[in-house]
Formats: structure tokens, sequence, C-alpha cells
């Protein structure tokens, strides 16, 4: 496993004390993870996990002391070591644990539940394991959490609901239209709530009616060229307007681009502003046809989901505490294999003294049956070694010096 000297330690940054300036200080490119993975490698560590993201960039790994690995952190971006000591956490071993099932099961999350960030463990690993820098330990523990991700995912309601404005829009029209694939929709605007949503609508509604417009033609056809959408002129934003069923304004526009009088349509028409500050003027609301909807209402049903979420947050932890305690369990038995293995060792020495011993003394000495019976005595004192040793995990520390002092036995190395 890793000697005595060395630590299990999760150290990071993250929003929750980080303002993003200082997030972007720390934050390591594909390109950086592998300096600082080389790096880890030539200063003899021998398990390292690196994730960054615009949220948080923690590194899970073990060393003597935690400078060790926020060194590495610094020497690879553009943070120091003082600005790091502001807003960092440091966990170590039990602690470190727990932190990497708390951000693998969205209980870190800037917002709560979103999985996001279990995808960045599965390739942080997968890349630490490239290198030869992913021990059973961390192997072990990361299909752990993984493990308690997919279940809080599929056993609890921690990610239901809309989080994202772009997400409650579109369950806003899901819920609110009906015949949705067959609807006209307008996205006026490709800002990134508005590629967003449109993405999120093509993947929801399997509509093909999608309408691009943006001032700038070339960014709208970008952006349809990805979804495969129409896109047309600027100059035709009124018409497309009055021939849609819905229309949602993404606009970084200073001031209001859709007003009363661009509507002529007698349909009813749903608008979503989703632009800050606001696109669309209030005077569309003096058609009888229109419903208007704004950030701030997608907002309050954003901000209801997570309220509801909260609830969720027991049963998560619940989930949590039943595959974190399986992995101390297995933990607690790496505790004690070298002692079994010392304690065996020094039983065969006996027994292969004992048959020299004999052997010189019997004429027809009977090696094969000396040796099964040896065996299996040997095997059964070892089994009840282990087995105490397994069952009680509260003295096990003090059992296992107490064998090494009654065997005399030197184990090299102990968790």
């Amino acid at each position: 496993m890793h000697n005595k000297s060395k630590y299990f330690y999760a150290i990071g940054l993250s929003y929750k004390k980080a303002d993003a300036e200082i997030r972007g200080h720390f934050s390591l490119s594909d390109t950086a993870k592998q300096n600082v993975l080389s790096q880890a490698k030539q200063n003899g560590i021998e398990s390292l996990l690196v994730i960054s993201t615009c949220n948080r960039t923690e590194m899970y790994g073990f060393a003597e002391h935690p400078y060790q690995l926020i060194q590495l952190l610094c020497d690879n971006t553009k943070g120091t070591v003082e600005e790091f000591q502001d807003v960092a956490y440091v966990h170590k071993n039990k602690e470190a644990i727990n932190h990497m099932f708390r951000v693998g099961s969205g209980l870190d999350s800037q917002i709560l539940g979103d999985f996001e960030i279990i995808f960045q463990l599965k390739a942080g690993a997968r890349a630490s394991k490239k290198v030869g820098l992913l021990n059973s330990f961390t192997e072990r523990l990361v299909n752990s959490v993984i493990q308690a991700s997919k279940r809080i995912k599929n056993e609890t309601q921690l990610s239901s609901g809309a989080t994202s404005v772009s997400f409650a829009s579109v369950q806003y029209i899901m819920k609110n239209v009906e015949n949705i694939s067959e609807k006209n929709i307008l996205l006026f605007g490709t800002g990134k709530i508005g590629r967003n949503t449109c993405e999120n609508l093509v993947k929801h509604t399997k509509n093909s009616h999608i309408t691009l417009i943006n001032r700038t033609k070339d960014k709208a056809e970008e952006v349809a060229g990805k979804f495969n959408l129409i896109v047309k002129d600027y100059e035709k934003l009124e018409d497309e307007i009055n021939a849609s069923d819905i229309v949602i304004v993404a606009t970084g526009a200073q001031n209001p681009t859709v007003y009363k009088n661009l509507i002529s349509t007698e349909k009813p028409l749903l608008v979503l502003d989703l632009s800050i500050p606001k696109n669309v003027n209030e005077d569309i609301r003096e058609h009888a046809n229109i419903t208007l909807i704004h950030m701030d209402d997608l907002a309050k049903i954003t901000d209801d989901t997570l309220e509801n979420r909260k609830a969720f947050i027991p049963d998560a932890e619940a989930i949590i505490l039943e595959i974190t305690s399986e992995f101390n369990a297995w933990l607690n038995t790496l505790k004690f294999v070298p002692t079994i293995q010392a304690i065996k060792h020094k039983l065969t020495d006996f027994k292969n003294s004992e048959l020299n011993t004999q052997r010189k003394k019997i004429a027809d000495f009977n090696e094969d049956q000396a040796e099964l019976i040896s065996n299996n005595i040997i095997q059964k004192i070892t089994n009840q070694f282990a087995h105490h040793l397994r069952e009680d995990s509260n003295t096990s520390d003090e059992s296992i010096e107490l064998i090494k002092k009654i065997f005399q036995l030197e184990t090299t190395n102990n968790v």
C-alpha cells in the first residue's frame, strides 16, 4: 500500500471561497494537467488525481505534507502559494475521502445535484492511470464515488427538475405548449443562454422548425450549423416573429429589441425574454394573444427546484455513508494483510525447520503427508488471526502490534 509517512490529501479551492478571478489563476488546461502529472512522477509521488473546472481546481494524492501537492499546483498555474492559502482547503485521510464523495455526488456543486463533476473525476482518473499515477487505493476510491453518484441519481431526486435558466425555459415550453414538435420556434440572439436553450430545445422537443436570427449573421450560422437549423437575416425579424408560435429572445442589446409595434399576428404567441438587461418591451402585453415570460420568472422556477432538492440531501448522504463504509472496510482489511502474510512466513519457517529435523530422524519419512498436514494447520492458524482482525476493527491496530510482538515480526509497510 503506502508507508506510514504518507497521507492521502485533497487540496483545492472552489467557488465557495474563491471568486472567478482567483479560480482563473489556478485553472489547469489539459496541457497544464499533463505537466502536473509529469512533475509529480519526477518528484516520486505515487498517486495523484487532478480536476479543474470553472468552479473548482482540486488534487487528490499521497504526500508526506500537503505542501508537495500545493507546490505542484502553483508551479503549473498563474496562482501563488499566498493566494492559494487565502481561499484553499486541505483535507487529510478520512476527510479527504469524504470530500471526494461529496464533490462527486453533487453535494458540493454550485448548483446542488449537478453531476458534471463526475465526468471530470473519471477523466482525471483515466489520465493518471495512463501515466502510472493511480494506485489501487485511489482507483478503488474513484470507483466507489462513481457508484455513489450513480445510485444518488437513480434512487433520489437530488438532480430532478430545472436548474439552469435555459433548461427551465425549455421545461416551461414543454409544459405549456401542446404539439411542440409542430410549432415554429424563433431564437433571436445567440448568447450563451440562447445557445444552451437552443441545444436543450433540439434535444427535448424533436422540433425541426427552429429559426435563428442574430445581428451578425455568421455568428448565427455557426450555432445553426451545430444543430442543423435555419438562419434568417436580421431584416426579416418582424416577419419571423409573426410567423412563430414561440419566440426566445437572448440578445445582448442594451435596449429592447422586441416591442408592441412589431407584432401583427393574431395567433397565440409565447415570448421568452432570457436577456439581461431585458430585451422585450413590457408593452407587448397589450396584445391579448401574447404571453411574455421573463428570465426572473424562470429563475424563480430554478430557485424553487433547488429548494426542493435540499429535501433529498439526507437520502444522498445515507447512500454515501453506506458506500464509504464499504470502502473503509476494504481499507481496514488492507491494513493487516502484511501482518497476516508475515505470520504465514513465520509459521512456514517453523514448518521447514521442523520437517528438516524429522526427515533426518525418521527413516521412511512421508514427505507429502507431513507437508499436507502442516500446510493445513498453518492455513487454519492464519485464518484465525485474519478473522479476529477483520471482526475487531476497533482495536485492530493494537492487535496487530501484539501479534508482531508475539511472533517477533518485522512487517515493513502499513497503511
